[in-house]
């Protein structure tokens, strides 16, 4: 049987396989059609849950950044309003003095303007009988003459007299109203120190409006809100990734100027994992500063990473500053001596090495000077880095929400892409099965067609003989 099997042409093969093909077509084509059928289902599910899953997680968003927003939110009103209670308080503790202060000089005002009033001068009594002698005729007495003449003397004396004293008062008044300017100059100055104060209070009022509108929004939940809220998370994490990364920076310059000195400390020949024993306790020692820097940051409520720091009395919470800084002034000091420590070190062996070549090594103090003074200066400065890690962790939840939100939008569409191409695909795969069995299909065709000719011919022809003897009946 395998003889004859394998002695059959190939023409003989392929006529077979159509025939095989032609007859399991339609088998063929119901297979091919409910698999991709049943893939398409499945990945339009998948997409449907996925969506569902990207809307949870966006409802979930929204509600972390409207809670993160409030909070910070009312960090600030909050700050607003101790900076308004501070400055009232330190004004209204000197508003007594300063009211007592307004009241003396303003009596002193009211002394010496009372005083600089110029008061005329009352009318000589004996100016009616001047008035009756010099209406007797002069040329009749001669003594009437003299007593004139005597009455003029007088009173150019008299008159010389009220001048000096008209002049003395009005230089006392003058002397007064001169006395008052310093008075109101100090009443302008401090009405001038009120005013300020008011106009720090009304701007303070008018940036706490503003934080206001903004919480109620944030309350509210309005898009404009989340909108706000979400470009601010994104700004505030690229530019707090930058400051961590300048930080970073800051910890490897630290970590190369304490590692050598720190093997002649701990002893270089150990290691751990493949590390040198040397290189993690200067790592270590590094990462301590940066814990000590944060837990400083905390207690001075700069930072708020750790609730449990925050909720402990102020008492307590100072304490606990005052400690995590002199343990961080101490490891200061002892960066500051492992870089002096390194620069001996570099020092040596660039004289043993001079001293082989026959050259002159340079001054040691400068450059221990330096690497010193940056070794204390440093983890002071880390200290900083609490501010920006902070607002990376606090923006990061948004960043990655928005980033898997994204992801599961854009999953949600690949499947349902791969959904709609595997359904095409299966009606291509028809398509192809057709052509490659085209031949027995364009036969089937022609058959069926001429079956149909064939019926429809049939019934014409056996209609007319039975015609024929009716109308012959009639």
């Amino acid at each position: 049987m395998t003889e004859i099997l394998h002695s059959l042409p190939a023409w003989l093969w392929f006529v077979i396989a159509l025939i095989a093909l032609f007859l399991a077509r339609k088998p063929f084509h119901l297979g091919i059609l409910a698999l991709a059928r049943f893939f398409h289902h499945s990945l339009r599910l998948a997409a449907n849950a996925v969506s569902t899953a990207e809307g949870r997680l966006q409802l979930r968003n929204r509600e972390v950044l409207i809670a993160a927003g409030r909070e910070v939110s009312e960090r600030h009103i909050e700050r607003e309003f101790d900076r308004i209670e501070g400055a009232m308080k330190k004004e209204l503790a000197q508003y007594p003095a300063l009211h007592r202060k307004l009241c003396e000089q303003l009596a002193a005002i009211d002394e010496d303007y009372v005083r600089s009033a110029e008061v005329p001068p009352e009318p000589t009594s004996w100016a009616k009988a001047i008035k009756a002698v010099t209406e007797i005729p002069a040329d009749r007495d001669s003594v009437v003459g003299d007593v004139l003449e005597a009455i003029h003397v007088s009173m150019r004396k008299a008159e010389s007299k009220a001048r000096e004293a008209y002049r003395e008062s009005a230089r006392e008044r003058h002397q007064l109203l001169k006395r008052m300017m310093p008075a109101w100059r100090a009443i302008l100055n401090s009405l001038g120190k009120v005013n300020k104060t008011v106009v720090g209070v009304q701007q303070r009022a008018k940036v706490v409006d503003g934080h206001m509108e903004r919480y109620e929004e944030i309350v509210q939940g309005s898009d404009r809100a989340v909108r706000m809220l979400s470009s601010s998370s994104l700004v505030q994490f690229f530019i707090s990734l930058f400051v961590l990364t300048i930080a970073a920076g800051g910890v490897l310059v630290n970590f190369h100027l304490i590692a050598r000195p720190m093997a002649e400390v701990v002893g270089g020949s150990g290691s751990i994992g493949g590390y040198s024993v040397a290189d993690i306790s200067a790592l270590v020692l590094i990462l301590v500063e940066i814990a000590l820097g944060l837990f400083v940051m905390e207690c001075l409520r700069i930072t708020r990473l750790f609730p449990v720091i925050g909720a402990l009395n102020d008492k307590t919470r100072s304490r606990l500053m005052w400690g995590a800084f002199a343990l961080l002034f101490v490891f200061a000091l002892v960066e500051g001596g492992l870089a002096f420590t390194r620069e001996i070190l570099i020092q040596g062996d660039t004289a043993g090495d001079a001293t082989a070549a026959g050259i002159q090594a340079g001054p040691l103090w400068i450059t221990a000077s330096a690497q010193m003074a940056m070794g204390f200066a440093l983890p002071f400065v880390l200290v900083f880095a609490a501010i920006p890690l902070e607002s990376f962790i606090a923006s990061a939840r948004t960043v990655i929400g928005i980033v898997s939100a994204f992801t599961l939008r854009l999953l949600a569409v690949i499947l349902r892409l791969a959904g709609a191409g595997i359904l095409r695909t299966g009606a291509m795969l028809v398509r192809v099965y057709d052509i490659v069995i085209f031949c027995p299909l364009w036969l089937e065709a022609r058959f069926i067609g001429w079956r149909q000719q064939a019926t429809v011919t049939v019934p014409s022809d056996s209609k007319d003989p039975t015609a024929k003897p009716q109308q012959q009946a009639s």
